[in-house]
């Protein structure tokens, strides 16, 4: 792969958002890598240079060529898949606005259901730190503020201190294709929002004159946290919390829309503050849910 189609197509950048918010392993992110490669290479073939020039008719061609030149199903949906990341990470990044793969059929296959916390994990792992490290104080409040919100992790590296509105528990996100939403948050992501805000930022913020310009969580240089770091973050309080399902950030999003249906949330007000831009996005915590139902019922009813 040349330098300059690595750097038009973002192809560093899309590996960083492969493994710090997607949370793959290093073996699925190289294979999701260089299924992208071979992609840009067939489209750099066309003429094309660079992302915001793609189409649904490129993806298309793609996978025609890939099923003429007899590659397995299964290596088509990994491919695909690898390229429904792609196409996100651009839009989360607001280097385009639209998604060519939304419409984009291959061999058919189940979906998997996401992995997702009990309430007695989520609780572990947002237990309040002893003492007033300011590191410990961010990570407790970055923690409480996705688990409170669903928000991603690209998401919550990139808030600013002026999208939070701690009088009316409202935070302001960016989300896929910089479209903004509005999400409520609730008392215990306030409470250490505020602790972080009063004991923590502050001394944070002192280790560079500027200060982060802004960003609401900074590293303990006092530069903005990098999603790597948040990433790190949640691995550390989770392997301290003792969990031993494998979490990523993503995770607890899960976690957030599965706990608010569970509660009796209603789906829309769900994919709205998801910000799912399609609500069949939204539905696959109603599959999950009825999953947790089956689950109690077998445990608990007596002719189970």
């Amino acid at each position: 792969m040349k330098e300059v189609s690595a750097q038009s197509f973002y192809l560093e950048r899309f590996a960083d958002y492969l493994r710090f918010e997607r949370g793959l392993s290093a073996m699925t992110a190289a294979a999701y890598a260089s299924d992208l490669a071979q992609f840009v290479a067939f489209v750099e073939g066309r003429g094309l240079d660079s992302p915001v020039e793609l189409s649904s008719g490129e993806l298309r061609e793609f996978v025609y060529q890939l099923k003429e030149s007899g590659r397995a199903p299964s290596s088509i949906r990994r491919k695909l898949s690898a390229l429904r990341s792609y196409f996100g990470f651009l839009q989360t990044e607001g280097i385009t606005d639209s998604d060519p793969s939304e419409l984009l059929e291959g061999p058919k296959t189940s979906r998997r259901l996401p992995t997702v916390l009990t309430g007695v994990e989520i609780e572990r792992i947002l237990e309040p730190p002893e003492g007033d490290s300011p590191l410990a104080l961010r990570d407790w409040a970055m923690l409480e503020l996705m688990y409170a919100t669903g928000i991603r992790i690209s998401e919550a590296v990139t808030l600013r201190l002026r999208d939070l509105d701690l009088d009316e528990q409202l935070v302001r996100v960016r989300g896929k294709g910089a479209k903004e939403r509005i999400v409520p948050f609730g008392r215990a992501a306030l409470d250490a929002l505020t602790r972080y805000l009063h004991d923590s930022r502050p001394l944070l913020a002192g280790a560079r004159r500027r200060g982060g310009n802004g960003t609401l969580f900074l590293g303990r240089h006092g530069r903005r946290l990098t999603r790597k770091g948040a990433w790190d973050i949640v691995r550390r309080q989770v392997a301290a919390a003792g969990v031993q399902k494998r979490v990523t950030p993503h995770t607890i999003r899960h976690t957030f829309a599965t706990h608010l249906l569970q509660g009796g949330a209603d789906i829309a007000a769900v994919q709205e503050m998801l910000g799912h831009a399609d609500i069949s996005t939204t539905q696959i915590y109603t599959h999950l849910d009825r999953r947790y139902l089956s689950e109690v019922h077998r445990q608990c009813h007596p002719r189970a």
